[in-house]
């Protein structure tokens, strides 16, 4: 439900992200950018991600609005993608920032604030696009690794981390229209049925009823932000009646988000938008944890700061984001998480 309607009394989660929103935007910096402890593309990518999945879009009437854009502008500025359509390089992002920052341009496609802004959009996206492709015909080291990403383009192993967005980021520009082979999402799938930790019979059914995801193929250990992610991106990718989906739900149900994760605001992300394309009783807990775990941790500024030392050294920008798309499935605004 939109934040600004009138019929609506907003509640404790739509204040919390009004709040961060408006963080956000007065945290931003004169070349547009929005960050604070480095990698300024990808921080701010995942920040425009964040605004664009309550409603914020790229338009000169409202601060808001204007913000995104000047954001967007920054993102798109020649110098922070090289000539193979990297954007990974230069703030130091890797192949992380690459996937974060593709698929944030083909969620914003089309929505920029002139016809200028989205040609560059359309321009840079076919670009990374194609390292993205290219980066998974890569030769790998191993047969489970075939169809996943790693941190360089040149990257001979895979992990699921990574992997993930880029493969969001594949399916979002598919589902746009854009030139992405059929084959490509196809074979990143079979990398994450190889990352499932319950081995599969010949009809690719897990032995085991419950199970999850684990960070690289081989692993029988699943973790809860890799079982949270493999979760959102077989459901991105059509799978909703994959056994790895309700294996992954169920284990989720009975491993659910502590305080103590390690990367407690990426799990959480990853965990709210997977359970609520699950739906029934899976979307509903998912509903009742989540603000239950955020709201009361948002400081008085409206951000978030990362609960672990590995959260905290990307800043207060990241877990702000993070944070505002995990409260934002209500919203239904972004194209990607939408079943």
């Amino acid at each position: 439900m939109p934040l600004d309607d009138a019929l609506y009394v907003p509640d404790d989660t739509d204040r919390a992200v009004n709040d961060a929103v408006e963080y956000l935007v007065e945290f931003q910096r004169d070349d547009g950018s929005i960050y604070d402890r480095g990698n300024a593309i990808a921080m701010t990518s995942l920040s425009i991600m964040a605004m664009a999945s309550v409603g914020v879009t790229p338009e000169s009437s409202t601060p808001r609005g204007r913000a995104l854009s000047q954001a967007l502008d920054f993102v798109l500025d020649d110098r922070n993608q090289d000539d193979q359509g990297y954007f990974g390089n230069r703030d130091g992002s890797r192949m992380y920032g690459h996937g974060i920052t593709t698929l944030m341009l083909t969620e914003l496609l089309g929505m920029g604030v002139s016809i200028e802004q989205n040609r560059r959009i359309h321009a840079s996206l076919e670009k990374a696009l194609r390292l993205i492709l290219a980066a998974q015909a890569v030769s790998k080291r191993r047969p489970e690794y075939v169809g996943g990403w790693r941190y360089t383009p040149t990257s001979k192993d895979s992990d699921l981390s990574v992997s993930i967005w880029q493969l969001m980021a594949l399916r979002s520009a598919r589902n746009d229209g854009l030139d992405v082979p059929g084959e490509a999402i196809d074979t990143a799938l079979q990398y994450l049925r190889n990352s499932y930790t319950s081995p599969l019979d010949r009809d690719g059914n897990p032995r085991a009823k419950v199970a999850g995801f684990s960070y690289t193929p081989g692993t029988r250990s699943p973790s809860f932000t890799m079982t949270s992610a493999g979760l959102l991106a077989m459901q991105v990718c059509g799978e909703y009646d994959s056994p790895l989906v309700s294996g992954a739900a169920d284990w989720l149900i009975q491993n659910p988000p502590r305080s103590h994760e390690r990367f407690f605001f990426y799990g959480v992300y990853y965990y709210a938008q997977g359970m609520h394309q699950v739906g029934g009783r899976y979307a509903s807990t998912a509903l009742r944890l989540v603000p239950a775990l955020l709201l009361d941790e948002q400081r008085s500024d409206g951000s978030w700061i990362g609960r672990s030392s590995d959260e905290q050294r990307y800043g207060n920008v990241y877990a702000t984001a993070l944070a505002v798309l995990s409260l934002s499935v209500r919203y239904h605004y972004l194209p990607i998480y939408q079943r």
